[in-house]
């Protein structure tokens, strides 16, 4: 029988879109409101209720947000940001975007967050703020980290772009620091295509991110008058219409995700070379994307290219900042200055995942990666 399984790839991420989604992008194209209409308004309201914020300011990508939130503290040339080497670029570019320096620290191996006490043991004075990143969407140690940056007078900017749904001790992520930053991608919890959020309680950084999304207008938003050097990070409608019908169908999307998890530990759990995604007892976590560990000895490359052989995408996930091409040009970083990051890294693979994933298909990704991963052990 031929082996037609590369012509019929499992899905890596697969955003779930319905009849809403289509129903309220339809109303927005026979509207004429294309750009700053009242979908952006709502979507940014039931954003702030889900994040238990008093403010949401959308915009155009988690990067805008991130970007915004870091100008909008002041932070500038000269400073530095304490952030973690294991993320997604943006949260370490969005620092460089102003002149300033992201200040690398190690992480620990439960959350993959910021470890406190390498946090707290920052001793420069060119500091201004911390920025930790909730990381595949387990609550990093958010509470302890908030504490430090109490102490030292830092400013907190909570990347929570993986992490919307998500909350440690009954309280949501997105809502600690001075600003935090939703991103709302393909593969995100829910999607607008493109598109992220700023969140803040404070009502003066909500008026500076409002402007500096809108070419830096006033509060009013006076057309063709400017205050400040602004960008043009604002949210579509279009996109905005589609955030309103993802939150409206958000237990949906993270039952679906749940459910797909639960597969995944049948599956694959009690493998004594494989470590699946774990909670703590005073976290809920809505996964971004679900990553498992491998044990040292494994190959990963090799299995990633066996799954690849049986249709099956995976992906490693992070490769650590300071060792980004980039990041070692431009700052000297080498291999060995952040151990735990590297170890770790090493052995992380991102597995297909959404809400839409068949039992099937994660029947059929578990066979794959048992193979490959025991053709090695």
């Amino acid at each position: 029988m031929v082996d037609d399984r590369r012509d019929h790839p499992v899905p890596l991420a697969q955003p779930n879109l319905g009849s809403r989604e289509l129903e309220l992008v339809t109303q927005v194209m026979t509207s004429g409101v294309l750009a700053l209409g009242p979908f952006a308004v709502e979507f940014e309201q039931r954003l702030a209720e889900v994040c238990e914020r008093r403010h949401a300011i959308a915009c155009s990508s988690g990067t805008a947000g991130l970007h915004m939130a870091v100008r909008a503290l002041g932070i500038g040339e000269g400073d530095e940001v304490v952030t973690t080497p294991f993320s997604f670029v943006a949260s370490a570019n969005c620092v460089l975007y102003e002149g300033a320096r992201p200040r690398f620290v190690d992480i620990e191996p439960e959350s993959l967050g910021i470890a406190p006490d390498q946090a707290a043991a920052v001793a420069d004075g060119s500091v201004r703020a911390i920025l930790p990143v909730h990381v595949f969407g387990r609550p990093c140690r958010i509470v302890e980290l908030s504490a430090v940056a109490d102490q030292r007078g830092w400013s907190m900017i909570e990347d929570s772009c993986e992490a919307l749904g998500s909350r440690i001790q009954d309280r949501a992520l997105g809502s600690f620091g001075d600003a935090s930053v939703l991103a709302f991608y393909p593969n995100k919890q829910i999607t607008t295509g493109e598109g992220g959020a700023v969140l803040t309680d404070s009502d003066e950084l909500a008026d500076t991110v409002r402007s500096l999304r809108n070419q830096g207008r006033d509060r009013d938003a006076t057309w063709l008058r400017h205050v400040q050097l602004g960008y043009n990070y604002r949210l579509d409608e279009l996109s905005a219409a589609i955030g309103v019908a993802q939150l409206e169908r958000l237990e949906e999307l993270q039952a679906g995700r749940e459910r797909v998890v639960r597969a995944y530990e049948q599956a694959l759990g009690g493998l004594d070379w494989l470590q699946l995604p774990t909670t703590a007892a005073d976290e809920s976590v809505d996964w971004f994307v679900y990553v498992v560990r491998l044990d040292e000895a494994i190959d990963r490359d090799r299995v990633i290219e066996w799954l690849d052989s049986c249709g099956v995408p995976s992906r490693p996930y992070f490769s650590p900042l300071h060792l980004q091409p980039f990041y070692r040009s431009a700052f000297g970083y080498r291999p060995g200055q952040f151990p735990e990051t590297e170890r770790i890294a090493s052995t992380t693979l991102a597995l297909p995942f959404s809400s839409l994933l068949s039992e099937g298909d994660v029947a059929r990704v578990a066979d794959a990666l048992i193979e490959a991963a025991t053709s090695q052990v």
